[in-house]
């Protein structure tokens, strides 16, 4: 699906934790303390370029409350800050003093606004799989989309404030 897109690509994030699911030896490198390596996530950060240099759009929103677990901190501190520099667009949906508008709504890709596909995580992050739903589903998570997008402010602003 990531790579068929032709306009859009969005990403709802609702977890803490994804530290079983990406790089985790980045992770531990991280947590000691260790600076960020120089070529860290450039195959990303590169698939992004790919798409974005076309003016495809790729953005996501993380729903989250501070304060910030040690996994977020490592993925918003260099995550985020480095998938920048390939186009990807970052919000944040911090839901510390208000409610969460999206409360059990699951992670997801939305891809064009039409192919929506739910993100399955085990309990402690580890990525499980996949689930691309029929087209028909795509109203919903379009409107999902648009309620993360109303509620949520840019990262960088938030990360000014509130980053590490």
């Amino acid at each position: 699906m990531f790579d068929a897109f032709e306009r859009e690509a969005f990403r709802l994030e609702t977890l803490n934790d994804y530290s079983k699911s990406g790089n985790v030896k980045a992770y531990k490198t991280f947590l000691a303390g260790e600076p960020q390596p120089a070529d860290y996530n450039d195959a990303w950060v590169t698939e992004l370029r790919s798409h974005t240099t076309k003016g495809k759009r790729i953005y996501r929103v993380h729903i989250l409350a501070r304060p910030l677990t040690p996994y977020l901190r490592f993925e918003l501190g260099w995550g985020y800050q480095k998938n920048a520099t390939g186009g990807e667009e970052f919000f944040i949906l911090d839901t510390t003093d208000q409610p969460n508008p999206l409360e059990g709504i699951p992670d997801f890709w939305l891809m064009d606004s039409l192919k929506p596909a739910v993100m399955n995580y085990s309990e402690d992050g580890a990525f499980l799989g996949a689930d691309v739903l029929e087209p028909d589903r795509a109203a919903e998570f379009r409107a999902h989309r648009d309620t993360a997008l109303a509620h949520a402010v840019p990262f960088s602003g938030w990360w000014a404030q509130h980053g590490a």
